[in-house]
């Protein structure tokens, strides 16, 4: 016998099969939102076995998300992938990776404002991050009972940075700071500093931000597996293997926990709008920034640099060379926004440490 499907289940099914259509027609981070689509779906599906206690999806939510593994896999392989000299040579972009968080702490404060606690209000603004797993890790550990809007929300933006910042960038930028060029004469950076960066900064934020040191050492120990150049097996499968097969299975567990008792509620809005505050502040405060260094340094930095300075990586550094090609197609401003990218990815997860430690110390 068929069960009877009410009309919230299968509003849930339609939110499934747009984010699947999403990623399949339009191509938006397909890696996340084709398996986060399918499931919706599965989560949805009345009297499954899979939602029961030992059903494959009951199983994956205990064994990956309410221990947290599958956003510190991820992690690992993210860092694998990562290239940290464009950084190393050009420390000043830092400040643009710390920029790039302003928004996080300005959304903190406006969903305390609205009415959410502090728990809800850090989960909320770490979308601001534009970083998947560190939402998921975050919300799951602080509220995990918004944690299915929280992540559907953050790589809903993800997909979304190549329509969102474009915009931002031109409207705070003018031409003139837009067509400026900067010559790429990196300083060398011995393989001794490439090695021990990850080791110094696990050290470092591990001890002033102790909550942030899982994300900050997973993301390290990639990035340590890449350059040490003596296990490449290692840094392939963690950038390959480790990574595919972690996103499939956070998506799938992340999409069945978009139930519609759980997801079709007020509040959901609420993140939805939060989070794009969050995000389009973070990108603002990144351009601003920008313009401050363009003006210190004569005219030496582009602006748009700083709209990398979010945590989406390498997407939003190509999509500054993007546009600043669009004024001048000769100018390569790619390596420094990268660097500045990178800063991101670091902020970003510092960001998350900090969070869990206000909502530890005041919460």
């Amino acid at each position: 016998m068929i069960p009877s499907i009410g009309p919230e289940t299968l509003l849930m099914f339609a939110v499934g099969g747009v984010l699947i259509y999403f990623a399949v027609a339009k191509e938006y981070e397909p890696t996340l939102l084709l398996p986060i689509g399918f499931g919706v779906l599965l989560g949805n599906l009345p009297n499954s076995p899979m939602n029961q206690p030992e059903g494959l999806l009951h199983i994956l939510i205990e064994f990956g998300i309410d221990t947290e593994l599958f956003p510190l896999f991820i992690f690992i392989g993210i860092g694998a992938m990562m290239d940290f000299r464009p950084l190393l040579s050009q420390p000043v972009f830092a400040i643009l990776g710390a920029a790039g968080q302003l928004g996080i702490f300005a959304t903190l404060i406006l969903a305390t404002m609205i009415g959410f606690p502090l728990n809800e209000a850090a989960s909320i603004a770490v979308i601001g991050a534009i970083d998947g797993p560190t939402s998921i890790y975050v919300s799951s550990l602080l509220a995990p009972e918004l944690l299915p809007a929280i992540a559907v929300t953050a790589y809903s933006y993800m997909s979304l940075v190549p329509i969102i910042q474009p915009p931002l960038m031109r409207l705070f930028t003018t031409r003139a700071e837009r067509r400026i060029r900067m010559e790429y004469a990196p300083r060398p950076v011995p393989r001794g500093a490439v090695i021990a960066f990850p080791i110094v900064v696990t050290v470092v934020v591990g001890l002033l931000v102790p909550a942030s040191a899982p994300l900050i050492a997973t993301l390290m120990f990639g990035s340590l597996l890449k350059e040490s150049g003596v296990v490449p097996q290692l840094a392939k499968t963690a950038s390959n293997e480790l990574a595919n097969l972690s996103t499939i299975f956070l998506g799938l567990t992340v999409g069945s926990l978009m139930q519609a008792d759980t997801f079709l509620q007020t509040q959901t809005l609420f993140i939805l709008g939060l989070g794009l505050f969050a995000f389009v502040l973070d990108t603002v405060a990144g351009l601003l920034f920008g313009k401050v260094l363009a003006i210190v340094t004569r005219g030496k930095v582009n602006p748009l640099v700083g709209a990398a300075g979010i945590s989406a990586f390498p997407m939003s550094g190509r999509l500054v060379q993007k546009v600043a090609q669009e004024e001048d197609f000769t100018n390569h401003v790619l390596m420094h926004a990268m660097g500045a990218n990178t800063a991101g990815q670091l902020g970003s997860v510092i960001a998350g440490g900090v969070l869990l430690t206000l909502v530890t110390m005041f919460g």
